[in-house]
């Protein structure tokens, strides 16, 4: 028995007309249409309006002259050509996908190894370490800000004295935060702990769930960790990984909190913005609400390219 032959067979045909009576009772019985009444009724008026009055807005002139009573104006997509012809924007938005890739790609490769370690130690250092975690992961994203902008200040900051320690004496008083590099250095780290928690859970969970007899059977034949990892864990739990990938990108797409923040201190602001900083600036800070609905909108589209095949295969199973 190899390794590959652990892997399940697919389900026989006959199960097509059981999935085809369970769909034809679903369309029969409105009772689950009718419970799910509140909810999509809740889901409407608190992100509903808000999504319909942005899209609105996006094709208006809206400043804050109208927030003062004056009638906007309609202008079209004079608002997303004015996106789409600002330098700063492309700039923007070059700077958050890449951000975006490099965070979520080093949450997923610390979150999914953390996964599978805890699978090897004693089930006391497990529930110590998940525990840990779960406490770092509780804590408001105000606190965790005020931890990493004392490890990294100028004058006191823990990682300037450990580096002169070790011998880099230039690190010596280096101001993380004047310069774009180690600022998104430092907000990649403070994204990354902040995310790396929940995808330990979630992988972790989905490990859990595999058959220890596959694991057995594929020792007995020679596999290595690594080997058992790529032909037995990592497509179990393929959709797992694909949902928390996805999830990731969205999160690290709309970051604002942390970058916001972190910029106060270095007093940098253009070289350092993202999609969201640039939104707030266009729109709250700038008072140019209508081209700040227009750069939402386009995010918006981002996101849901980014995530298109998540999508289709949710939609797809619902099918079933």
């Amino acid at each position: 028995m190899t390794v590959n032959t652990l892997r399940k067979a697919p389900l026989p045909d006959d199960t097509t007309e059981p999935r085809a009576r369970g769909r034809a009772r679903r369309k029969r019985n409105p009772l689950p249409y009718l419970l799910l009444l509140p909810a999509v009724a809740v889901v409407l008026l608190s992100m509903g309006y808000p999504l319909v009055r942005q899209i609105i807005m996006a094709f208006q002139h809206f400043s804050l002259e109208q927030q003062f009573g004056k009638a906007p104006d309609f202008i079209g997509f004079g608002n997303f050509a004015r996106v789409l012809t600002d330098t700063s924007f492309w700039l923007t938005l070059g700077r958050s996908l890449m951000f975006c890739i490099s965070c979520a790609a080093a949450t997923m490769l610390v979150g999914v190894a953390a996964a599978v370690l805890l699978t090897k130690v004693s089930r006391a250092v497990s529930v110590f370490v998940q525990a840990v975690m779960l406490l770092a992961w509780a804590m408001p994203v105000l606190s965790s800000l005020q931890v990493f902008q004392w490890i990294f200040d100028s004058r006191s900051g823990v990682a300037d004295w450990l580096l002169a320690r070790l011998g880099f004496a230039s690190m010596a008083d280096f101001n993380w935060f004047a310069s774009p590099v180690p600022f998104f250095l430092v907000a990649g780290l403070l994204v990354t702990w902040m995310s790396v928690p929940l995808v330990v859970f979630m992988v972790y969970a989905s490990i859990t769930q595999i058959d220890e007899s596959m694991l057995e059977a594929s020792t007995l034949d020679g596999a290595n960790s690594w080997n058992q990892f790529r032909e037995i864990i990592a497509p179990t739990i393929a959709p797992v990984l694909l949902l928390v990938t996805i999830l990731e990108i969205i999160w690290d797409l709309r970051v604002f909190t942390q970058i916001y923040i972190l910029q106060k201190n270095g007093g940098i602001t253009e070289q350092t913005n993202v999609l969201g900083t640039y939104v707030y600036q266009v729109g709250l800070a700038g008072g140019d609400y209508g081209v700040a609905s227009a750069t939402a909108l386009i995010m918006l589209l981002i996101t849901l390219v980014l995530t298109w095949r998540y999508i289709s295969q949710v939609m797809k199973q619902g099918e079933l």
